[in-house]
């Protein structure tokens, strides 16, 4: 099995007959990959890890475990790929940005981390990078659900990692920060032959064939046309629509002008680069020799990379129109909760232009609802301005949203700590010094209270005086610190990633109920000069733990199990608002309330992501 993925001689991406026959050769190895599965699901678990280590290894007559490694490594990337091996000095640039976060996850004996804190680590990454949320590898999964399940792996591999990578691992040492590598190069290749796929649709749409060079201007066309694809890919009766109605796109689509502009920019951009220092273009591929400068022509697989090129910079170039939402949002939060009346979130939104205008209902399953309050349903700013109904694309496979504010703030946190716990005298240096907070927000450090720092040593009393950094419980004292940086973390499982048009209700608020909310804005006004404790802030606190793996697990007992811990005064309710994902829609946010008292950890739970 090894040594027919390993080695596959058809695979070349800069022809499109070895691109089509790859996609082929990726169905068998789909078929061949099932029945290694249905083979591991069959047999006893200790038979299963012997067995499949051992079966492999008369292929080759015996490879040892840093062979297996290699075999596995390259099986993975080419199987998956569809491009050849991964280029060893990009896999280490990969393991040098997923390391600081890599340092701070636990690990089993072996220094690896298993299945849960992979796909954590993959989630994390390409948010980071390029506010890419890959669908099946978000945090809102159920807990305890450890299943590859609806991603981009299973859809164009079904079987493969789980039978031939995963099953060695799990059974054996976990996941190594090279595997992680691997993971993230497979998953970025898998994300560029979407793109391929989409964009020779494109090709087709307008009748240009592949196998020849077009011109700048047409170039320019089809990368436009291919950014309306790429977007609405799931609604084709509208693209042909907007596509034969140029007047109808720019009313239907927000800054579509922009948009277009961002799309001929990449063309340009290539066409300069080449003019500049052709030699480097060449040894890329996209300059050819003999090409004449002054009438430049495009390769299909120049306009697959510029749109890949597309893929990771969008976040970068739609940023304004994010920051601009969470602007106004910020405006109306007087009291820096990182929370806005609903009644005054609608009410912008009857004013302002095409946002705030996600049905209550709606906004409930985007977990971005905080109804805790006595001040009544409000919106939680970063849960709001990271929810698929502001994801401006919205993919069978992957989403691509407005920047996540709260991971500079991880990194920074990750890269000092270095460490999967931390004393809460630790963090509270760490958090009261972050240099990266003054780019996001303020120039003032954070204001750490009394309430907040007494809630991180309560969770630092669950956990044998450490604070575990990917925990659930110190992702929401982040928030409490970053109201409006830092999404609330909702329990694993409450939350969904429903796209408007796979959201099952109405996902936008009818005039009736936006006026009738709007109408009480008044009603949530509280004096500027009332403080956080009087508003009860943190009412939406929830005591329950939730950790990415259980290694951090062993050894430790939680308050209870020792001694009564001291019950704060009050109810406290726990929000089960829910999150999804999405595209298009109106904003505004909500102000948080709650009571000033911190909550018990008496009864305190924790369970595994």
């Amino acid at each position: 099995l090894l040594e027919g993925v390993t080695h596959p001689s058809t695979r070349d991406r800069t022809s499109r007959f070895n691109h089509r026959l790859c996609v082929m050769m990726q169905l068998s190895y789909t078929a061949i990959a099932a029945i290694a599965a249905t083979a591991l699901l069959v047999l006893p678990p200790q038979a299963t890890a012997s067995s499949a280590v051992a079966s492999r290894g008369s292929m080759r007559g015996g490879l040892s475990a840093q062979a297996l490694d290699r075999e596995l490594g390259e099986a993975m990337a080419e199987a998956l790929g569809c491009g050849g091996r991964v280029d060893a000095e990009k896999l280490r640039a990969i393991e040098r940005r997923l390391e600081p976060m890599w340092r701070t996850l636990p690990k089993n004996a072996g220094g690896n981390i298993d299945r849960r804190s992979l796909r954590y680590l993959v989630h994390r990454h390409f948010n980071r990078a390029s506010a890419i949320h890959i669908r099946g590898f978000e945090p809102s999964r159920p807990a305890h659900d450890d299943a590859w399940g609806n991603d981009i792996l299973s859809a164009q591999v079904p079987a493969f990692v789980e039978s031939v990578l995963e099953s060695r691992h799990r059974a054996e040492s976990g996941f190594s920060l090279g595997d992680a590598a691997h993971m993230v190069a497979t998953l970025e290749q898998l994300i560029f032959d979407v793109e391929g796929s989409i964009l020779e649709k494109v090709y087709r749409k307008h009748r240009v064939r592949t196998e020849e060079p077009v011109s700048r201007e047409l170039a320019e066309q089809l990368l436009e046309s291919y950014v309306l694809h790429w977007m609405l890919d799931a609604d084709a009766e509208s693209v042909d629509l907007l596509v034969s109605n140029r007047s109808l796109l720019e009313a239907s689509i927000p800054h579509w002008g922009q948009l277009a502009s961002f799309a001929h920019g990449q063309v340009r951009a290539l066409d300069y680069q080449r003019r500049m220092a052709p030699a480097s273009t060449a040894a890329r591929g996209s300059a050819r020799a003999g090409q004449n400068a002054l009438s430049p022509q495009f390769s299909f697989e120049d306009a697959h990379s510029m749109a890949g090129e597309i893929t990771t910079t969008f976040a970068s170039f739609w940023e304004s129109e994010c920051t601009v939402m969470k602007m106004q949002l910020v405006e109306m939060d007087t009291h820096r909760t990182g929370r806005v009346p609903l009644s005054k979130f609608y009410g912008t939104g009857l004013d302002a232009d095409w946002r705030f205008g996600e049905s209550e209902e709606y906004l409930r399953e985007l977990g971005a609802l905080d109804e805790t309050s006595w001040r009544g349903k409000q919106v939680i700013i970063p849960n709001y301005i990271q929810a698929a109904s502001n994801c401006i694309v919205s993919g069978e496979h992957y989403r691509v949203c407005c920047v996540n504010d709260c991971e500079v703030l991880l990194d920074e946190i990750e890269r000092k700590v270095a460490a999967p716990t931390a004393r809460p005298e630790t963090i509270l240096a760490v958090v009261g010094n972050l240099s990266s907070h003054i780019s996001v927000d303020d120039d003032a450090p954070p204001h750490i209270d009394e309430a907040l720092r007494s809630q991180l040593a309560q969770i630092s009393e669950a956990h044998s005086g450490e604070v575990p950094i990917h925990g659930r419980l110190f992702a929401q004292w982040l928030h409490y610190v970053f109201p409006r940086e830092c999404p609330f973390p909702h329990k694993s499982g409450s939350t969904s990633v429903s796209a408007p048009h796979e959201f099952g209700g109405e996902y936008i608020a009818s005039n009736v109920e936006m006026r009738r909310y709007a109408a009480e804005a008044n009603a949530s006004e509280v004096p500027a000069a009332m403080g956080k404790e009087e508003l009860q802030w943190m009412s939406q606190w929830s005591p329950e733990e939730e950790l990415v793996t259980d290694h951090l697990a062993h050894g430790l007992r939680a308050p209870w199990e020792r001694s009564s811990v001291a019950v704060g005064a009050g109810i406290f309710l726990v929000a089960t608002a829910l999150g999804a994902l999405g595209m298009g829609g109106r904003k505004t946010f909500a102000k948080g309330g709650g009571s000033g008292l911190l909550p018990s950890y008496e009864r305190q739970k924790e369970h595994f992501v």
